[in-house]
């Protein structure tokens, strides 16, 4: 069962005059005919290629190029993620993102993949931060909560660089509480007994009993922290993984650290602030506007990509901005 690993581009022709020239041929009709097909193939596969073909990066918005175009066929395999023998629940994978292009160009087609396999239907949706605010994930999933629809009916908070390789991995609907995929024992960098980051599952329903998490993180750090405090005060009952023998090995973290610096910086106030718990603060004080909605696929795999704006109340919070 699956339950049972829970619990602890244009082309140029130039005339060629002597296959022209003289009478008509059958040969040279047929030469010509090849040449046509082989033509219209090679430019229905560039137009379906797969590495975010038509995506662009503009101002801090991810969107496509060309919008009006038509899906590929080759993409119409897709829609096998909504399934109703895969059963009636539909995850919302929601993903807080900003300028991680090469990580998302690895993870999206991974997951879809990866999830199909178990037979999880499932929506990734791309939180694209495009403020000039410092980064804050823990709003992003709050965002991705109230943006992902009426056809989900649960989470998977997941971070972009953090890829499950053992297939024995539990993606299912959480009905019994929160379930933290990424658990202290498996993930290859955070093993206190308190982490809840990484990979989180849970309920619709249970996001909104904890308000969602709290909006004073900006920069990289500690919303999990304070996420699991909301968790204990909701008394929701946090289930992680057992049975998986891989360990540390159990996910493939691809972030560089050396490349990509975290925004570990304390600003004003932080410092003593980022340890205290927001009573009030969450989906109830979540100040955003989305400014677009795009459909891209990635080397086959849909995703929903929705280019955000935060807002911040400097007063509340003035580390939102690097001073």
């Amino acid at each position: 069962m699956m339950y049972s690993s829970r619990r602890k581009p244009v082309l140029y022709f130039k005339e060629e005059r002597r296959f022209l020239s003289g009478k008509c041929t059958v040969y040279k009709l047929f030469g010509l005919c090849m040449l046509l097909v082989l033509v219209s193939l090679l430019w229905l596969q560039l137009s379906c290629s797969g590495e975010m073909s038509g995506a662009t990066f503009q101002d801090g918005r991810l969107s496509q190029q060309h919008p009006q175009q038509q899906p590929c066929p080759a993409d119409s395999h897709t829609s096998s993620t909504d399934d109703p023998s895969w059963g009636p629940h539909k995850m919302a994978l929601i993903v807080p993102f900003r300028e991680r292009f090469e990580e998302l160009l690895v993870f999206v087609p991974f997951m879809h993949t990866y999830l199909n396999k178990k037979k999880i239907r499932h929506k990734i949706f791309i939180i694209n931060q495009m403020d000039h605010y410092r980064f804050n994930r823990a709003s992003l999933i709050n965002v991705g909560y109230l943006e992902s629809g009426n056809d989900t009916d649960y989470l998977a908070m997941h971070d972009v660089d953090l890829l499950p390789l053992n297939e024995a991995l539990d993606y299912g609907f959480p009905d019994e509480g929160p379930f933290h995929v990424a658990s202290p024992e498996l993930h290859p960098l955070y093993h206190y007994k308190t982490y809840v980051g990484g990979i989180l599952l849970l309920t619709k329903k249970h996001y909104h009993m904890c308000n969602g998490m709290s909006n004073r993180f900006w920069g990289w750090g500690r919303e999990d922290d304070e996420f699991y405090r909301r968790l204990r005060k909701a008394e929701l009952q946090l289930f992680r993984p057992s049975g998986i023998t891989t360990g540390y090995k159990t996910f493939r973290h691809i972030h560089d650290p050396a490349w990509r610096k975290r925004d570990q910086k304390r600003v004003a106030t932080q410092k003593q602030e980022q340890f205290k718990v927001d009573p009030e603060g969450g989906l109830t004080n979540l100040l955003y506007q989305v400014e677009s909605r795009q459909e891209l696929t990635i080397s086959g795999a849909p995703c929903t990509i929705i280019n955000t704006k935060l807002d911040c109340d400097q007063v509340q919070t003035p580390w939102c901005l690097l001073v």
